[in-house]
């Protein structure tokens, strides 16, 4: 049975249009909390989300429909991803809920649940919960109906673990860091964490309006960090996303460093304290190959996976590896978090940073990326991938590279794109297979 609804990350889309609605927004917290009514305990869902201004309308919804079939809510405000995931373990719940649609524009939003665990969904969940939807799910009596509450320590709590992320010998005394945090869901926590920690911070992207997540800053959007860390002269500079799930960084000199120099970093830094589980790394497909031959060379492995932080954690939890991520800055440390942690994963860059006495452009280019294109084609519906003319371009283009690089060509998840990338040693090589590909989709999605 396919998914009509869940994604690569949950539900995402346009907001008031689609899967993205109220109307949805409460059914679906009918559905999984009906899914999650196990036992006899009193029920508990606990419930993030970022600045979005529809957050405000999804959030009232998902109460609505959690407490309409007999569960209580705990509402966190805007808190980052990985925080709630944390929150519900912590405080014992039977679901939890980020509202988020990431590093995407504020018009959209989007839902991700947790288990009890932390962890995201099943399929075999996500497919139970879709069911539902499908259903007319049975009401809560009236004396059974959930009560809500908001608390007032959420931010508290999450700052206190991700403090105890980083080596108890580790302050960050003497470091200034450039902080953007994407006037999205970490504003608050994040410079607070890292100034407790010693830090002089410089933030910006930390003024949430409503509409301005993710708008020209962020870690998609990294060129306000360049400029910041800059003129600013800081040590380093931290970006985050919307929901805070990922990072990149950028080194002192506003050179930016992604997410496979970040897993490189990390890695060999577990590896040398023999602290490395799983003898290597998961990525994702779209890793650079200069990373796997990196990690080769330092006796280590390089795990593919399909593109999406979940199946990364999949492969981690299955393999026993304790570290992960995405080349667009998802960092997953099994050891710290049960989901991507963005300002986890800074720490224990900051960490290092302190411990190597480097600065960060010697200490955060490990490797030089083999050249690597990446571009994507946007289509209005039908399926462009099955069109014999682009079959046969991406034929055409895999015998140009001869062996001497890879492809990927996938739709995107969450937005109606081709995303076309190719990596080898020869850049002209290289340009012209993504540029061969690139034209054959956008004639067949004409």
């Amino acid at each position: 049975m396919s998914k009509q609804f869940f994604g690569t990350d949950g539900i995402r889309g346009r907001t008031n249009k689609g899967a993205m609605t109220a109307a949805i927004a409460m059914k679906v917290g009918q559905a999984a909390g009906t899914r999650f009514l196990r036992g006899t305990h009193r029920h508990r869902v606990v419930i993030g989300k970022d600045t979005r201004l529809s957050g405000y309308m999804l959030e009232n919804a998902m109460v609505a429909g959690f407490t309409s079939v007999g569960m209580d809510v705990v509402l966190l405000g805007p808190m980052p991803t990985p925080a709630v995931a944390l929150l519900t373990r912590e405080l014992r719940a039977d679901v939890g809920v980020m509202i988020s649609a990431s590093h995407n524009p504020y018009e959209d939003n989007g839902i991700k649940l947790f288990g009890p665990d932390g962890f995201k969904l099943s399929d075999e969940d996500e497919l139970a919960i879709e069911a539902l939807l499908a259903q007319d799910i049975p009401l809560a009596a009236s004396e059974d109906i959930g009560r809500a509450r908001r608390i007032d320590d959420a931010g508290g709590r999450y700052i206190h673990a991700v403090k105890r992320s980083l080596p108890e010998a580790v302050r960050l005394d003497g470091l200034k860091i450039a902080l953007d945090c994407a006037n999205g869901a970490a504003y608050q926590v994040a410079p607070s964490a890292l100034w407790e920690l010693g830090a002089e911070i410089v933030a910006v992207g930390v003024s949430p309006n409503g509409r301005n997540i993710n708008a020209k800053c962020g870690s998609t959007h990294v060129e306000l960090l360049r400029e910041t860390v800059v003129s600013s002269g800081a040590d380093i500079g931290i970006a985050l996303d919307g929901d805070a799930d990922r990072l990149i960084v950028v080194d002192e000199k506003g050179k930016t460093v992604d997410g496979d120099q970040i897993m490189a970093l990390i890695g060999t830094q577990l590896a040398a304290r023999g602290a490395l589980r799983g003898g290597g790394v998961v990525a994702t497909v779209m890793s650079n190959l200069g990373l796997e031959r990196y990690l080769q060379g330092q006796g280590l492995t390089l795990e593919r996976t399909k593109v999406g932080d979940r199946h990364v954690l999949e492969r981690m939890r299955a393999g026993g590896f304790n570290v992960g991520g995405e080349q667009s800055g998802h960092m997953i440390l099994l050891d710290h978090a049960t989901t991507g942690d963005g300002t986890v994963a800074a720490l224990q860059v900051l960490a290092a940073l302190v411990q190597s006495g480097k600065r960060a452009s010697e200490l955060l280019h490990l490797f030089d990326p083999v050249p690597q294109l990446l571009r994507n084609v946007r289509f209005s519906g039908g399926k462009p991938l099955e069109a014999t003319g682009v079959k046969s371009a991406i034929a055409d283009a895999e015998a140009s590279l001869n062996g001497s690089g890879r492809l990927v060509i996938r739709a995107s998840g969450t937005e109606p794109l081709i995303r076309v990338m190719a990596e080898g040693d020869d850049a002209g090589q290289v340009e012209a297979a993504v540029a061969s590909i690139c034209a054959a989709v956008e004639e067949a999605a004409a």
